[in-house]
């Protein structure tokens, strides 16, 4: 009988994974119930190790704004399991901000985290993924759609996104994969804050035309299918987000309206 678990033997980095119960710890989880040996990573150690005990993997302290960190974070995983097939980077940092109130230490920081970390977590990605394998970047739909007040997270999202359509072309001779994934608004920890203001949550509910707000697991599941050796996929944007990229997110005033009308203050 074959193996029912896709990832039986590979060995897998996900970045981003230091926040309990965060999207990086949710596709861990489910890379460790698909078989594989996960390395989970951030800036947070005791989070980790906490966490990598719930699913027998190993924890790294990494700040993908290092390249040291990251380049000795991808070799840790290779010590550690032989060798690497999986690379997930889910970090991000969701400023919300006006765009002329956007301050130019704010664009370096996020320039730092979601333009040239990512870039070198795919160089080092790319450096060690020695029988091929998979590399994939968790992105946004904000990336393709508007939203007000998001314009620096926006563009270094996109700007990634053509990074992994780089390392696609370049590197797919090799047998490297490279995808991003692109949630629309997603329950995390990340979001904890916005889902406790009554209506705002619902407000984005008419543009999804699968009718919910996306979940971590919907995340994890398509990454799953990508690290796995049934994908013949790469350069690729997955818009996991229940068609929200086929419609908008809602307006600044349609934001307000909402709150105002769950609130009774409309």
């Amino acid at each position: 009988m074959a193996n029912s678990k896709k990832l039986e033997g590979k060995v897998a980095i996900v970045l981003g994974a230091a926040g309990r119960d965060n999207m990086g710890q949710t596709i861990a989880r489910r890379f460790a119930d698909e078989g594989a040996k996960v390395v989970v990573a951030g800036r947070k150690l005791d989070e980790l190790e906490r966490f990598a005990k719930t699913i027998g993997g190993a924890a790294r302290p990494c700040d993908i704004t290092q390249k040291e960190d990251v380049e000795a974070l991808f070799a840790f995983a290779k010590d550690w399991g032989g060798h690497v097939d999986v690379a997930v980077n889910a970090t991000g940092w969701g400023l919300l901000k006006g765009f002329t109130e956007t301050t130019m230490d704010e664009l370096d920081k996020i320039t730092e985290l979601q333009f040239k970390g990512p870039f070198y977590f795919c160089q080092a990605a790319v450096d060690t993924l020695s029988r091929g394998g998979s590399i994939i970047q968790i992105s946004s739909a904000t990336a393709t759609i508007m939203l007000n007040d998001h314009a620096a997270y926006m563009g270094t999202k996109a700007g990634t996104d053509h990074v992994i359509r780089c390392v696609a072309h370049e590197f797919g001779e090799r047998g490297i994969r490279a995808n991003s994934i692109s949630p629309g608004l997603t329950e995390t920890p990340m979001t904890a804050d916005a889902k406790e203001v009554p209506g705002l949550f619902d407000s984005f509910l008419s543009g999804y035309p699968l009718g919910r707000i996306g979940t971590k697991d919907d995340i994890a599941a398509a990454a799953v299918w990508l690290a796995s050796d049934e994908c013949f996929m790469t350069g690729q944007n997955l818009q996991v987000n229940g068609g929200l990229t086929l419609r908008r997110n809602p307006t600044r005033e349609e934001i307000h309206a909402a709150i105002a009308t769950a609130t009774g203050q409309a």
